[in-house]
């Protein structure tokens, strides 16, 4: 018999997926002899042997019959000469290699897995049960390769009924490397009591108690959904007085409380498991859930731990991030218990060592898009395939919502979801998951090291840190900039128009930008548009009590002092605070110019008394939305103006406008028309600048774009003016997608003209 030999390399997601084992099942099945292993971050080598048409039909198998969470993005087959191999081996993992491989997430329990768990097995009841198709990765692995001594799980050896299994390439969990049973595993404690741990925890949350629940990322705090009260108490106690908690629901529940297209429930039901972003059934949950909005976001359980505890619960749980407000989430059992002691009632802890924070991602439709609003668990740390040049750069992202972006080899990899990096400890966190995502997605020491604009945010000064250290350029980009280059690399995009609409950018005049109309061509960005600048009387403290906006644009909008003063009288300002606010504007003291749409939408909410201060990020734009959706849009010519060589949209003349109306039609009326108003504004100042340039494709990005109205109306009349619009789809439309675009801006050598 003709035997040939064949040298094989596969990158991708090849680690942790079950794909050495499959390797081993088609090689043997066609009697192939040879050897598999893991090459560290540079993909699996495979050598075969055996007859020339079994050759030809494992490697049809190996494109055709990948493990479900394996991905091949290169696959080199060389001729080789045959040796005297007389068996197929899995052999020992190597640290060998030069990038390539990638480890995938953490991805949901499967289902014949929740099948074990739930039915009679030797996992009957076991919380961490897990297999090669499901469980945690990424928050579990210190470095690569991806074997069990490089990860937490070297706490617990295995049994031997869990070694057999591990063992042996026919079992579903030969080297699953969380693979545990109730013998050897990991071990989940209700207070401190590991006995019926899962029947305390049901018991308490249906008596109405607030439990912190440790899961694989992180920690949850969890009540039922439908006791207003207890969730009243969990946002006293904790100090988050508005912000929309998530929910977790059995998919039997959902009909009951939200409204769900396929797309949504497909999405819902991805081994990814994120939050999605649905419409609520009026009156179906307290108005404590998510204060003043229309929407709630939802998951469905993605752990053993979940669908144990749904196994026995008729109701959703508020599953919310255990976290102070501005905090990193906590993951370590003793901070656990002694910094939430005065938030929960109990505690639903296991001993596994969480190596990685990693926050629920969250989706929502969006222009018949489904966009991130946050890409974390269930994606990181998957690399994306861009080509963004030859250098291997670190960008670090804004300041909130931060994630950061590691490029190498065409390959960007995008950090989970940090936060806000506006004090130490988050900082902290921040140079933690830099070098945890180093060691899994290892690459070259980065040459160019980007960062925002801004020079005063903390990753601004870290950039020029780590600089030093790596001997490495900085590239400070413009955060809108980066928000149009993030959509242009997605979709491979050479020029584009961009709309911009944003909650807060440093300018590169200074000034604080956020309603932009952005053209690139030939790597240059270019600014013939935006919305007007008003002045943002105290800064930051106008975001927060948005009604100091309404005042300063309505003056620069031509309303008298006195008119200025008496609406806030009305609004329980005292003459005092309303003689330093009309200083504060007439002298210019701490009032900086802004273009931002995110503050136009603020004071519209403020000024319609549905969101007047704000306790967290987008607030008041998010209320107004919601009442928007049962409005009705009314008519309203926009006025764009052209002042030197740039479009204006004439923010001050439409709040003015906005106010009159509101004397006469109801609140939702003048949210609708005020959406709209911006929507068509700012696309037409688009579509101008599309023409003069001959460009036809349109961007939208910056926090604005989740407006689902907004974006509407913007994608209908790029459609109806034979524009193409694209958006974010694979990174966020907000701050958590600023990496990508500014690793773009620094790797393709793109420059900003001057404003």
């Amino acid at each position: 018999m003709t035997r040939i030999a064949r040298h094989i390399l596969v990158q991708g997601v090849v680690q942790g997926v079950g794909f050495r084992p499959f390797i081993y099942r088609i090689a043997v099945q066609r009697e192939l002899v040879g050897s598999v292993r893991n090459l560290g971050d540079a993909g699996v080598e495979i050598h075969i042997e055996g007859s020339p048409s079994a050759v030809a039909a494992f490697l049809r198998a190996l494109e055709v019959e990948t493990p479900p969470l394996a991905r091949i993005d290169q696959l080199q087959v060389e001729g080789e000469e045959p040796t005297k191999a007389d068996a197929f081996r899995i052999l020992s993992s190597s640290d060998e290699g030069e990038g390539g491989g990638q480890l995938p997430p953490d991805v949901a329990i499967c289902d014949t897995c929740v099948e074990e768990i739930l039915g009679e097995s030797r996992f009957q009841g076991y919380w961490a049960t897990s297999c090669t198709d499901c469980g945690p990765r990424f928050t579990v692995i210190e470095s690569l390769p991806y074997d069990r001594p490089r990860t937490s799980m070297i706490d617990f050896p295995m049994c031997d009924t869990c070694a057999s299994e591990y063992g042996n390439p026919l079992e579903r969990r030969y080297h699953a490397q969380t693979t545990a049973c109730a013998a050897c595993g990991p071990v989940l404690r209700f207070d401190g009591d590991e006995r019926d741990a899962i029947a305390q925890a049901v018991e308490a949350l249906k008596v109405g108690c607030i439990l912190a629940i440790k899961g694989i990322g992180g920690t949850h705090l969890a009540c039922d959904a439908g006791n207003a009260q207890a969730i009243e108490t969990l946002r006293r106690r904790l100090g988050r007085p508005a912000q929309p908690f998530a929910l977790m629901a059995h998919e039997r529940m959902l009909d009951a409380f939200v409204q769900i297209s396929d797309s949504e429930r497909d999405g819902l039901r991805s081994s990814n498991r994120p939050i999605v972003v649905l419409h609520q059934k009026a009156s179906a949950l307290p108005e404590s859930v998510a204060p003043g909005l229309h929407t709630v976001g939802v998951m469905l359980p993605y752990t053993g731990l979940h669908h144990l505890l749904f196994d026995r619960l008729e109701f959703p749980l508020v599953m919310t991030s255990a976290n102070r407000p501005g905090e990193p989430m906590l993951i370590e059992n003793a901070r656990i218990t002694t910094e939430l002691g005065s938030v929960v009632d109990h505690t639903l802890l296991h001993d596994r060592r969480i190596v990685a924070r990693c926050d629920d991602s969250v989706q929502r439709t969006v222009a018949s898009d489904f966009v991130f609003l946050r890409r974390s668990r269930g994606w990181v740390p998957q690399g994306l395939p861009y080509d963004l040049g030859e250098k291997p750069i670190l960008a670090l992202g804004p300041e909130s919502d931060l994630t950061f972006a590691l490029y190498d080899r065409k390959q960007v990899t995008l950090s989970q979801h940090i936060g806000n990096v506006d004090d130490l400890q988050t900082l902290d966190y921040l140079n933690e998951a830099i070098d945890h995502l180093r060691r899994i997605a290892p690459g070259r020491p980065p040459a160019v090291i980007a960062c925002d604009l801004h020079p005063h945010f903390m990753t601004t000064a870290l950039a020029h840190e780590m600089a030093e250290q790596h001997g490495a350029a900085v590239v400070s980009v413009q955060h809108h900039a980066a928000h149009l280059l993030s959509v242009m690399v997605e979709h491979e995009l050479d020029e584009a128009v961009g709309i911009i609409l944003d909650g807060y950018g440093y300018g590169s005049d200074g000034s604080a930008w956020g309603g932009e109309i952005l053209v690139a061509r030939e790597r240059c960005i270019t600014r013939p548009a935006s919305l007007r600048p008003i002045p943002l009387p105290g800064g930051d403290l106008a975001a927060h009590q948005p009604m100091r906006l309404v005042a300063s644009a309505l003056l620069e909008g031509g309303w008298s002092s006195d008119n200025v003063c008496r609406i806030l009288g009305e609004r329980d300002f005292t003459e005092e605070e309303v003689g330093l606010l009309l200083a504060q504007i007439e002298r210019r003291v701490n009032t900086p110019m802004t273009t931002s749409a995110g503050r136009f939408l603020d004071a519209v909410s403020a000024w319609l008394r549905v969101g007047e201060t704000r306790t967290y990020e987008g607030e008041p734009a998010m209320r107004l939305e919601a009442a928007a959706a049962s409005g009705k849009v009314h008519p309203l010519p926009v006025a764009v103006i052209q002042r030197e060589e740039m479009e204006i949209l004439d923010t001050t003349a439409l709040l003015r406008t906005l106010v009159e109306l509101s004397a006469s039609i109801p609140a939702g009326d003048v949210a609708a028309t005020a959406q709209q108003a911006l929507a068509e504004g700012a696309v037409e100042m688009a579509l101008r600048a599309a023409e003069r340039t001959g460009i036809r494709s349109v961007v939208l990005s910056g926090g604005v774009t989740y407006n689902e109205h907004i974006s509407r109306v913007i994608h209908d009349r790029c459609l109806q003016r034979n524009a193409q619009l694209f958006l974010n789809r694979t990174v966020p439309c907000g701050d958590g997608g600023v990496s990508l675009g500014q690793a773009a801006y620094a790797g393709l050598g793109y420059r900003m003209s001057a404003a």
